[in-house]
């Protein structure tokens, strides 16, 4: 039995979002198609993948399986992807980004790589919140655009800006209101859990004190929607957009986390080279 990629996509996104209509304005559909589509695939599969509620949508057992198969399958896929081009001569870079990380760079990146590098193929490879180096641990990009702090052993860094931390609460949370709030001395609140697994580092400045209850997470929205539907605490960049209903509150026991163009020490490539040299320029 073969399994649309196209119905693949659609599905890992619908389980990042846990919620049709925000998935469909992400793939840039309307939610009719996204739901037949998600409706075929459960068909193909003969399993339910997702629990529907009029809140949202939720993985079932066969769902959560699929979606992290899924993820595997198209990191395959990038592989092949750039191997293929790589065999047939035309030069490829591929960049790891995570989360907002891309957007904050690459308006002023993109233009002055173009114009040193009109033949170059880029391909972009988006990590979630368990691969801080956005896949250059894994081997799956040359170079990468993430956030501080994780383990450097092996990589080279060069910063770009850094920005401070905020804790996100509830808009009617009473920490809501405060001018700082340090990390250390909260206690009693439900933080947000990453995989396990996760870089140590990483892990222990971006949360609290996981509770050992809480779902785990991947991406900054699922983060961000924790926070407004069960109350969690989550710690985000201080300028980091927020759905109607949170508030963010400056955190004084986080150092800024740096914003950093992040390559592999082993691999001085002439690409990378040019790419780190225009980033830091742009």
């Amino acid at each position: 039995m073969l399994v649309d990629l196209r119905l693949l996509r659609y599905f890992v996104v619908v389980v990042e979002e846990r919620h049709i209509g925000r998935a469909a304005a992400r793939l840039h559909i309307t939610q009719p198609p996204l739901s037949r589509a998600i409706q075929q695939l459960e068909s193909d599969l003969g399993a339910t993948l997702l629990d529907r509620t009029p809140r949202g949508v939720t993985p079932t057992a066969a769902g959560a399986a699929l979606a992290e198969e899924a993820r595997a399958l198209f990191e395959q896929v990038d592989r092949i992807r750039t191997r293929v081009r790589a065999e047939a001569g035309n030069p490829t870079l591929t960049i790891g980004t995570l989360a907002d990380t891309a957007e904050l760079v690459s308006n002023r990146v993109v233009d002055a790589f173009r114009r040193e590098h009109p033949h170059v193929d880029i391909a972009v490879h988006e990590a979630d919140l368990s691969d801080p180096t956005a896949g250059l641990r894994a081997d799956l990009v040359d170079v990468a655009l993430t956030r501080t702090p994780f383990d450097e052993t092996g990589l080279r860094t060069l910063d770009l800006s850094s920005e401070p931390v905020g804790l996100v609460v509830r808009a009617d949370d009473p920490l809501a209101g405060q001018q700082a709030v340090s990390v250390a001395v909260l206690t009693g609140r439900r933080w947000i859990r990453l995989p396990e697994g996760t870089d140590p580092r990483w892990a222990a400045y971006w949360t609290g004190q996981p509770s050992q209850d809480a779902p785990v997470l991947r991406t900054i929205q699922e983060c961000l929607q924790s926070v407004l539907w069960n109350g969690a605490s989550a710690l985000a960049p201080l300028g980091q957009p927020l759905p109607s209903g949170l508030a963010i509150v400056p955190v004084d026991d986080r150092a800024p986390s740096r914003l950093v163009v992040t390559w592999r020490d082993d691999r001085p490539a002439a690409l990378v080279q040019s790419f780190v040299r225009i980033a830091a320029r742009a």
